[in-house]
């Protein structure tokens, strides 16, 4: 009997570990795509490098570089598409996050920080998503040509 309950409770573990595994790939990939639309001038990062995020340990710095670069990246890209926005793209956002994330090794404190730090995190994934989708409904002047 009791193997069974060590089979059941190693199955469990798997199946929540590739569930993390899927999210922080659709992340990535989010991350990565958002990056993949800026032109290569305004890329201030090259969209593999987010994927250096599955280091552990390193993660919890690279998340601030991540962050940063993405942001400054799409707010560059939108300037140079003439759609320039007053706003961060949400880079205090994602360092909040990165911050909360990072926090969260620490005892006790740690618990709430990544309470928070999820809650960041999926606001900035959403908002990243979003900044996304509105690059692809942009047309670049290259394109405007073509239009004619």
């Amino acid at each position: 009997m009791e193997a069974i309950g060590v089979i059941i409770i190693v199955l469990l573990y798997l199946i929540l570990l590739g569930g993390i595994i899927t999210v922080a790939v659709l992340y990535m990939l989010t991350l990565s795509r958002a990056l993949k639309k800026c032109k290569p001038e305004n890329q201030l990062m090259p969209p593999a490098n987010i994927w250096l995020l599955f280091i552990p340990l390193f993660n919890l710095v690279w998340i601030f570089f991540v962050v940063i670069k993405v942001s400054d990246s799409l707010k560059l890209e939108f300037e140079s598409r003439g759609m320039a926005e007053d706003h961060d793209f949400s880079k205090g956002l994602g360092i909040g996050y990165a911050a909360c994330n990072a926090a969260g090794i620490i005892p006790i404190v740690g618990v709430l920080a990544s309470i928070a730090g999820l809650v960041m995190w999926i606001i900035y994934w959403v908002k990243i998503k979003g900044f996304s989708s509105q690059l692809d409904s942009i047309k670049t002047g290259s394109e405007d040509i073509l239009d004619l």
